[in-house]
Parts: C-alpha cells; structure tokens; sequence
C-alpha cells in the first residue's frame, strides 16, 4: 500500500482530474480519494476584538522590586 499526497483543482464544472504517476506494476488497484479543501477558512467569524478593553497601567516605582515582592509572598 503506498500513500499518495498532491494538490489538484476542481474545475468549473466540480470534475476532479487526477493523473499519478506511481512506480507500481500493471494490474488492478484499490484507489481511496479524500478531498480536502485547501483554501483559508473564508466563512470563520472574526473573534471578538478586545481592543476597545485594553488599556495601559501606569505604574510608579519600581516593577521589578515589586514584583519580586509578591513572587516571595507565596
């Protein structure tokens, strides 16, 4: 059993035309296609922005002296 990956495109009418090359002897085969579209997701909802949320924190002192004092807390 071999498996073979390799894009391809659909044409205008939906028809899908393979044509694979393989290093197998003459005779009868099984051929299982899986069809992935391979585009980006163009339906995905955009995610909530949060920009609107975010702001800054104005801090006076010295952030990591503070910082170390709360890690040593625990």
């Amino acid at each position: 059993m071999k498996v073979l990956k390799l894009e391809a495109v659909i044409d205008d009418l939906g028809n899908l035309h393979i044509d694979v090359p393989t290093d197998l002897s003459a005779g009868a085969v099984d051929v299982v296609v899986v069809v992935n579209p391979s585009t980006i997701a163009q339906n995905t909802q955009k995610s909530y922005d949060f920009s609107d949320l975010a702001g800054r924190l104005r801090w006076q002192g010295n952030s990591v002296r503070m910082q170390r004092k709360l890690r040593n807390e625990w």
